[in-house]
């Protein structure tokens, strides 16, 4: 039998521990106290890993598409394969990144959960490839500027997420900020537009899905296995797609090309691990909100690496990024001590 037996959903119940109170939606439906800091150890870790990792797969996509001429959808399906290959050693070998438990039964709604994420990250996947052969990547972060206002909608209507009126304040400067970095270089495309505004809603819908799946007392995935299970899913979703906008007949699949292409999976590997693995740390809007610098830390990286002149824009944006992270966690702070004021002045009340 798998040695990673599933769980039931209701086991904290069963064992005599208390169910939460409902108060506790105020500040969040699946935040948890001990796991709601960024500035912890274990999350500043993976929030580095997981920025190294993208920075690597980013630019390894441009170089393949840029330079190489791959193929975009070979691209996706080498991404999604890998990940399910690696996802599937980690379920036996956590490598430290999460704490493997033992489950009795699936959690409900299993194979729809499933399809569902592994729909929505193939389609995240294919659509930015398909905007970053079209446009710049400059324009592409521009354009996934507003995704912490996405996540917050949607974070609102799938989880019940409510956010104070300060941290949505503290939302503006960090997009005006990578908006600002990003205006050096701008390229328009409309198909390129079109994905990866695309690409924005899906990945807001995954990453706010994919924390209720991780932190829910019903789900408790752990990484590894939304990252296996998923990408199995989302390989069966890719295959009719492939076999559709891919001709065969004059694919031309080179040593150097291949061997890119595997690197590259193992990388989007780490990088999507990581990112999960942070999930379980933070909330979603934080979540996008630490996604958002990490563009604009990408977007120097790429200005330092090939030698793009430095703009008095992109300079201001950086620091607009960075003054608005600093106020997010300040809006958070005082939101939390508001919320936990009110909760004890009604246990009191009580």
């Amino acid at each position: 039998m798998d040695k990673h037996i599933w769980r039931t959903g209701n086991q904290a119940e069963s064992n005599g521990l208390p169910k939460e109170n409902d108060h506790t939606n105020e500040l969040s439906a699946l935040e948890r106290p001990s796991k709601t800091r960024l500035l912890s150890f274990r999350a500043l870790t993976f929030l580095l890993l997981w920025y190294f990792f993208s920075g690597c797969t980013l630019f390894l996509n441009k170089y393949i598409l840029a330079t190489l001429n791959g193929n975009p959808t070979i691209l996706g399906a080498f991404q999604m394969l890998l990940t399910a290959t690696c996802g599937f050693i980690q379920l036996y070998f956590p490598c430290g990144m999460y704490q493997p438990f033992h489950r009795l039964n699936r959690p409900p709604g299993f194979y729809r959960h499933m399809v569902l994420v592994g729909s929505f990250r193939f389609s995240t996947v294919i659509l930015g490839l398909v905007a970053l052969n079209y446009v710049a990547v400059s324009f592409t972060e521009t354009i996934k500027s507003s995704a912490p206002l996405f996540t917050v909608l949607i974070s609102r209507f799938l989880l019940g997420e409510q956010t104070g009126i300060y941290v949505n304040l503290s939302l503006l400067p960090v997009m005006c900020g990578l908006a600002l970095c990003s205006l050096n270089e701008l390229s328009f495309d409309l198909i390129g537009f079109l994905a990866a505004m695309a690409t924005n809603v899906t990945e807001c819908v995954q990453n706010v899905y994919s924390k209720m799946l991780i932190s829910e007392e019903n789900f408790k995935y752990t990484p590894a296995e939304l990252q296996f299970y998923t990408s199995v899913a989302s390989i069966v979703v890719q295959i009719p797609v492939t076999l559709l906008l891919v001709d065969f007949k004059i694919l031309n699949m080179s040593t150097k090309l291949l061997g890119c292409f595997v690197l590259n999976g193992v990388l989007f590997h780490f990088q999507s691990i990581t990112a999960y693995v942070l999930m379980d740390y933070i909330s979603p809007v934080t979540h996008s909100v630490a996604n958002t610098a990490k563009r604009a830390f990408l977007i120097w990286l790429s200005i330092f690496m090939f030698s793009n002149p430095v703009t008095s824009l992109s300079a201001l944006g950086t620091i607009t990024v960075i003054v608005g992270v600093f106020l997010y966690i300040k809006a958070q702070e005082y939101d939390r001590k508001v919320i936990a004021n009110a909760k004890h002045k009604k246990v009191r009340a009580i």
